[in-house]
């Protein structure tokens, strides 16, 4: 056997022994379904929730309960369509989903994303708005980074765009809905056809 082949076959048990310590990637399809789902609650908290022209929202009133209810709802739908369809790629490959370093992707994953969450909602207990957006992009594209070591794929750099998308935000805190829309809906849209495009040609 050749030098080459020699280098060949570490750099073989090289890349398995890496995927093996790496979450299987999400599904492209996931990332899509994230951000459809995104848009649609986002429509119908601008046509049905948000306070019209010369109004305040407020904490505890009844459209910031529902803003909340919604969110919650975009937030679950997107992550049982991702487990599901993650379930589903890892079956074909024949490969684990629920062990050691899914616990620690989802650990690295929720703790910026709660962290984040905790301070938002202390930031609107004192009646501070105008970030919510811009805070919601940042932590959450924090969070995307944080579990990228544990995942086969680029989300890292979905992460780094929701974080320049919040950055962005925060210095137009009057457009927060808009930025909030394209973060977490457009982008997450071209992320998981990107993704669905590179599955199809593996």
């Amino acid at each position: 056997m050749s030098k080459k082949d020699y280098l060949k076959d570490i750099n073989h048990i090289k890349d398995m022994m890496d995927r093996s310590s790496r979450f299987i990637s999400l599904s492209g399809i996931s990332g899509i379904f994230a951000g459809c789902y995104a848009i649609v609650g986002a429509l119908f908290a601008y046509f049905y929730l948000f306070p019209k022209t010369g109004e305040q929202l407020y904490i505890h009133s009844w459209n910031f309960s529902w803003l909340i209810i919604v969110a919650v709802a975009v937030m679950l739908l997107s992550i049982v369509t991702a487990i599901w369809l993650t379930s589903r790629k890892a079956k074909k490959h024949n490969a684990k989903i629920w062990d050691i370093t899914t616990y620690r992707l989802v650990i690295n994953f929720l703790i910026p994303l709660v962290t984040g969450g905790i301070y938002i909602l202390i930031k609107l207990n004192s009646q501070h708005y105008g970030l919510t957006a811009s805070l919601m992009l940042i932590f959450y594209g924090l969070a995307l980074v944080n579990a990228s070591k544990y995942t086969v794929g680029n989300i890292k750099y979905l992460g780094y765009v929701e974080i320049i998308t919040g950055l962005i935000c925060a210095m137009f805190p009057g457009y927060g809905f808009w930025f909030w829309l394209i973060g977490f809906g457009l982008f997450h849209i071209i992320y998981g056809s990107i993704m669905f495009a590179e599955e199809k040609k593996g």
